[in-house]
């Protein structure tokens, strides 16, 4: 029913336990398979960019906030790739999720930017909303 599953990610400790929900899924599955989709935003670019100034290192730094979660997948035995996307998370997850035609859509209820979840609306409800296919938050 669900064999391809989108992971929404963005290296928090939530982001992490709404994987697990992921990983089970894809083992309910068999042989699902998730695509982990972490969205840069604006400020976390610019952000990444003043800290670490080398294109090389700003990459290996995005790549590593993934980490635990591919550790988590790999452990697992489950199959897994990154989609690593820049602009505002909820619309980006929407255009992926809608564009590439998953089954399901995993997210957190919160992410790490929760001054933009305060103003502007959360992310998961944004996702909720949008996708074509069904949406699991996680809290």
């Amino acid at each position: 029913m669900y064999k391809k599953i989108l992971l929404a990610a963005d290296g928090s400790g939530h982001s992490v336990r709404t994987a697990e929900r992921a990983a089970e899924l894809a083992r309910l599955q068999g042989d699902g398979e998730i695509t982990i989709i972490y969205v840069v935003d604006g400020e976390q670019s610019k952000s990444d960019v003043l800290s670490e100034g080398d294109k090389g290192m700003i990459e290996r730094r995005r790549h590593e906030r993934l980490n635990p979660i591919e550790q988590m997948l790999e452990n697992k035995g489950l199959s897994y790739h990154v989609a690593l996307k820049h602009g505002e998370p909820g619309p980006e997850i929407v255009k992926f999720a809608n564009d590439e035609d998953f089954d399901i859509v995993v997210i957190g209820s919160r992410g790490l930017n929760t001054l933009q979840e305060m103003v502007l609306g959360s992310v998961s409800h944004k996702v909720a909303k949008r996708a074509k296919c069904p949406v699991m938050i996680v809290k």
